[in-house]
């Protein structure tokens, strides 16, 4: 009895889920209002509106495989040459704009009274936008190809790398951090994130081509895509055992395959799923929304996610036009980055966790980065 009353549970949320998103989506896309909004309001609406789903977290863990799937299709479309050539954007340009963000918001914070160490992890984590958002925006608006498509992915390419060292920071400065064998730690962490690479490369160039070959003499498009999924997945958690980002590991494997010739087939085969799951990531977002913190600090959360946004977007539209990017490609490119990421809300619960910042400030910086999110449609719209 207790078995079918899970199953109905679990049939129930999804029914719920889907209706919302069936009903949200396509009435806030007939007023130009985009996809992801209505994403994001049909989870405010089945969350802490309506109280029908109280549990989001777990939703939103498995929902992530929809940004790993996503960069798993881009990975697909880029060569590893194309990616070479793109090394200025995703270092220079990347690097300036995570760099420069975190410097001025942890300044900011510094100014308003904040410890060192605890401004610093908030500013560098609010530095980091939505690759989720971004990279759908692109893909709904077919603006992937061009230029800002081009330094907009980049920017987001070097945020996906600079997790690692951003959640490694937060055990340097963590109160109770500072021996000596959590340096030999982190050299043997280091070896094991290489390692990994070194794994999914090998893989990528000696392994998945013959694999697809054997495969398809089988003639089973479902076998093809429980190898697409497979592969992805091992990918991921693979890079994610080793302390990386479950979307690099993908995308470094999608990248390996860009030149296969069952390319075209293997993003046929994942794109429904990748739909549908970014769908259920941006629906997981609303719901996680904490209403009672909004409603208690609506001035501060509005005002902190309006100014993050700013100070973005300005900070993003400079570095272009310092690298003599063309006015409408850094204002587009500044208007589609500025929100805060999904990996602020894993490196404030990592913060948390060790005492760095406390679960108040988590929660109301949690809070401002889901505001920011929901406001960029709407701001895409001014242009």
């Amino acid at each position: 009895m207790a078995e079918n009353a899970a199953d109905v549970g679990f049939l129930g949320d999804a029914i719920l889920l889907m209706t919302a998103a069936v009903v949200a989506v396509p009435l806030f896309r007939r007023f130009g209002l985009g996809s992801i909004l209505g994403y994001l309001a049909a989870g405010i609406m089945v969350g802490p509106v309506l109280k029908l789903i109280i549990e989001a977290k777990g939703i939103l863990h498995f929902a992530e495989f929809g940004v790993v799937l996503l960069l798993f299709v881009i990975g697909l479309e880029l060569k590893p040459s194309r990616l070479w050539a793109m090394r200025h954007d995703i270092f220079g340009l990347g690097a300036g704009q995570v760099v420069v963000t975190g410097i001025l918001l942890a300044l900011f914070f510094v100014l308003i009274g904040w410890e060192t160490a605890r401004a610093i992890v908030v500013g560098f984590g609010l530095a980091l936008s939505s690759t989720a958002i971004g990279l759908q925006t692109l893909e709904e608006r077919n603006e992937r190809p061009t230029l800002h498509g081009h330094k907009a992915f980049s920017i987001l390419l070097f945020q996906d790398l600079a997790i690692v060292p951003l959640i490694a920071l937060i055990s340097v400065l963590a109160p109770s951090s500072v021996s000596k064998g959590d340096q030999t730690i982190g050299v043997l962490d280091i070896v094991t994130m290489l390692g990994a690479i070194a794994m999914v490369i090998l893989a990528g160039r000696y392994l998945l081509n013959p694999l697809f070959r054997i495969l398809a003499v089988a003639r089973a498009r479902e076998i093809m895509t429980a190898a697409a999924l497979l592969i992805v997945l091992c990918s991921a958690l693979l890079m994610q055992w080793a302390g990386l980002s479950m979307a690099m590991g993908a995308f470094l494997a999608g990248v390996l395959l860009a030149e296969s010739s069952f390319r075209h087939e293997l993003e046929a085969n994942i794109e429904p799923f990748r739909g549908l799951l970014l769908g259920l990531f941006f629906m997981a977002v609303g719901m996680s929304l904490n209403v009672s913190v909004i409603l208690a600090m609506w001035p501060v959360v509005l005002a902190g996610a309006v100014g993050l946004m700013a100070l973005k977007a300005g900070v993003i539209y400079s570095l272009l036009r310092l690298t003599r990017t063309r006015h409408n490609d850094a204002v587009r490119v500044a208007l589609l980055l500025p929100q805060a990421g999904e990996f602020g809300f894993v490196l404030f619960a990592q913060a948390a966790s060790v005492f760095l910042i406390s679960q108040n400030t988590a929660s109301l910086m949690s809070a401002v980065v889901t505001v920011s999110m929901a406001l960029t449609p709407l701001g895409l719209m001014l242009y």
